[in-house]
C-alpha cells in the first residue's frame, strides 16, 4: 500500500473517531442533563400537587363548571437537533401554530423551555407522542371546563390559561376557588336559565336584534334566579372570542339604557307615596304639554282626561308628566336616589356599568325621566327597584350567590298599599293595554312595556327603539320580577317594534315556562277576555 494510502486510511480513521466522540459526549450530555424528556423519548414531567379549581353549582346543586386535569406540551430548544422538523411535525398536528412564532423559539438553544400548546386532550397526546421528535414533553395542568356551554357563561365569566379568573363569578371569587375548599354555590335555576337564554335566541331570528338581556328575581329576597343576556357566551371558547366581540358583553348588568315607559309605573307610585294624587285624580290628556322648548305627546289619543289606571293602560307621557310635576323635581330625585336608579346596581359580578344621568334635574329632565327618557340604568339596576312593586313596597338588595343564612336587610321604597294599587294598575295594563301579549292564562301578569327611541348624537333615532317589559307575577301575591330588554329590534315578517310587538311577547313565552317550575299555583278567576286583535303565542315555544 503507498504512504498516500495510508494517510488517507488514517484520515477516514480519526474523522470516525471523532464522530463516535461527539455522538458519545451528546449521549452523555441528554443523560446527565436532568431534562424531563430524554433524546426521543417523551415522557410527562411530574407536576407538584396542585388544588384544582373548586366548582361552580346552580341553586340546586347542578354543575356550572369545573377542573379537570390536562397535558400540556412544551419543548426544550435546547435538545432539538433539528428545529425545522420539530416545527413541520408539531404544525401538521396544530395547524394554528404556523401563525406564531414558534419556529423561531424552537431555534432558540439557549432556552430550555418553550410552551407549545396547554390543554391538549387525550387523543392529541397520544398523536404527540406518535410523532417521535425530540425535545417533547407534556405536563399536567388543569383545565376549567363549561359542561352547559353557553348557558350562564356571562354570569359564570371565564379563566385566562394560567386558570386565573378574568371575568364573572370567577373572577369575583377567584380566591375562594382557587382555595377549592368547596364549591361556590349560585342562586341561578338551570331550568329558568334555559328558559331565558332559549326565548332571547328566539327573540334575536324574530327581531334581528343587536343585544337583549332577560333578568328573573326573587322579589322577597332579591335573589337571581336566571340572567341572560344575547348574544350568548361560550367561556369553553374564550379564547378564541375576540376581546372586542358584543358576546363578551352581558348586557343584564354591563349595558345601560333609556329604558322608557316602564318606568312610569315608579313615576306614579312616588308620587302616590308622597301623598302628590291620588288614584281617582284626574289629568287632562286632551293636548300635548309644553316641557321647556319641546311638546310632550302621547302616541294616541284615547280620551280628554285620565285617571293614573288609564295612564298607564294607555301609557300616556302627557299624564305622566302631569303626574311628575304634581309630584316634584326635589321628591322625585329623592325617590331616585332611594330606588338606587342613580348608582350602579350592586351583585356579586363585575362589570356592573353606573347609569347616566342628567347633570342637574330641573323641571324639563325630571318630565322626561318620569317616563324613561333621560335616563340610562342597566336592567338589573331597574329591575331591582321595579321589584319592589312586588314585595310590599320594600327593596331586596340583588343577589347572585346562594347562602341560606343571608339576612335580607331590604330597603323601604313605598308603602304596601302603594305598592298593591300600582300593581293592579299594571294589571290592567296587561289584560287590555300594551301589555297584552305579555299575558299568560293563570298567572296574572301585570307589568308595563316601555320603548325608547335609541339616543345618538344630537338627539333619538327614530328608527331605532330599545324596547322592554319588566312584570312582577303573580299580581294577587307577587313572588317574581322579570325584565326583558332587546336592543333595536326590527319589525318583520308582520311583527313591529314596539315594546307591545316584540319585548311583551317574549317575556310571556318566559313566564308561561317558568312559572311551572317555578310552583305558581295557575289561576282563572279573572276571565275578562283580553283586547281585540290579541292572538295567543305559538305553542312550540311553551315547552322547555
Amino acid at each position: 500500500m503507498s504512504e498516500a494510502s495510508r494517510d488517507r486510511t488514517r484520515l477516514a480513521g480519526l474523522v470516525l473517531c471523532g464522530l463516535f466522540v461527539v455522538m458519545a459526549g451528546r449521549s452523555g450530555y441528554l443523560a446527565l442533563s436532568g431534562a424531563p424528556d430524554e433524546g426521543l423519548t417523551i415522557v410527562t414531567a411530574p407536576a407538584a400537587p396542585k388544588v384544582l379549581r373548586a366548582a361552580i353549582l346552580d341553586r340546586n346543586g347542578e354543575m356550572l363548571a369545573t377542573s379537570v386535569e390536562t397535558s400540556s406540551l412544551w419543548v426544550n430548544p435546547s435538545l432539538i437537533w433539528d428545529a425545522n422538523e420539530v416545527h413541520a411535525g408539531l404544525v401538521k398536528m396544530f395547524p394554528e401554530l404556523a401563525s406564531t412564532n414558534l419556529k423561531e423559539r424552537l431555534s432558540d438553544t439557549s432556552k430550555q423551555f418553550v410552551w407549545v400548546k396547554r390543554g391538549l386532550t387525550p387523543r392529541q397526546r397520544e398523536a404527540v407522542m406518535d410523532l417521535r421528535l425530540e425535545g417533547l414533553g407534556f405536563r399536567t395542568e388543569t383545565r376549567r371546563v363549561y359542561p352547559l356551554g353557553e348557558l350562564a357563561g356571562h354570569v359564570l365569566g371565564q379563566v385566562n390559561v394560567d386558570g386565573k379568573g378574568i371575568a364573572g363569578i370567577e373572577r369575583s371569587f377567584n380566591e375562594a376557588l382557587v382555595a377549592g375548599t368547596a364549591p361556590v354555590r349560585l342562586t341561578l335555576d338551570i331550568a329558568a336559565q334555559t328558559a331565558l337564554e332559549r326565548e332571547l335566541a328566539a327573540a334575536a331570528d324574530d327581531f334581528d336584534m343587536e343585544g337583549a338581556a332577560a333578568i328573573l328575581m326573587e322579589t322577597h329576597t332579591g335573589e337571581v334566579l336566571a340572567m341572560a343576556s344575547w348574544p350568548a357566551f361560550d367561556p369553553n371558547r374564550a379564547a378564541e372570542i375576540p376581546a372586542a366581540d358584543p358576546s363578551r358583553l352581558n348586557r343584564a348588568i354591563g349595558a345601560v339604557y333609556e329604558l322608557g315607559s316602564v318606568f312610569k309605573p315608579l313615576t306614579l307610585a312616588a308620587a302616590l307615596e308622597a301623598g302628590a294624587v291620588r288614584p281617582n285624580d284626574q289629568f287632562d290628556v286632551s293636548a300635548p304639554v309644553l316641557v321647556g322648548r319641546f311638546e310632550v305627546k302621547d302616541t294616541h289619543k284615547f280620551a280628554a282626561s285620565a285617571n293614573l289606571t288609564e295612564i298607564i293602560v294607555e301609557s300616556s307621557n302627557i299624564g305622566t308628566v302631569h303626574v311628575a310635576r304634581e309630584l316634584g323635581v326635589r321628591r322625585q330625585g329623592a325617590f331616585l336616589r332611594e330606588a338606587g336608579l342613580m348608582q350602579r346596581a350592586a351583585i356579586e359580578l363585575p362589570g356592573s356599568e353606573a347609569p347616566l344621568v342628567p347633570a342637574n334635574l330641573d323641571e324639563v329632565t325630571a318630565a322626561t325621566i318620569s317616563y324613561g327618557h333621560g335616563i340610562s340604568v342597566s336592567p338589573l339596576a331597574f329591575l331591582t327597584a321595579f321589584a319592589a312593586l312586588g314585595n310590599g313596597g320594600e327593596m331586596a338588595p340583588p343577589t347572585i350567590v346562594y347562602d341560606p343564612q343571608r339576612k335580607v336587610e331590604p330597603v323601604r321604597l313605598m308603602s304596601a298599599i302603594t305598592a298593591e294599587i300600582v300593581t293592579r294598575m299594571m294589571r290592567e295594563s296587561v289584560i287590555r293595554g300594551s301589555g297584552v301579549s305579555a299575558e299568560v292564562a293563570g298567572y296574572r301578569v301585570a307589568g308595563k312595556t316601555g320603548t325608547g327611541e335609541k339616543p345618538v348624537a344630537g338627539g333619538y333615532d327614530k328608527n331605532a327603539n330599545i324596547s322592554s317589559f319588566a312584570a312582577v307575577f303573580p299580581e294577587d301575591g307577587p313572588q317574581y320580577a322579570l325584565i326583558v330588554t332587546l336592543d333595536d329590534p326590527k319589525a318583520k315578517a308582520g311583527r313591529g317594534a314596539t315594546a307591545s310587538a316584540s319585548a311583551a311577547p317574549v317575556a310571556g313565552r318566559i313566564i308561561e315556562r317558568v312559572a311551572p317550575l317555578l310552583g305558581v299555583i295557575p289561576r282563572f278567576e279573572d276571565v275578562r277576555p283580553a283586547r281585540p286583535g290579541f292572538t295567543q303565542r305559538t305553542p312550540e315555544r311553551s315547552a322547555l
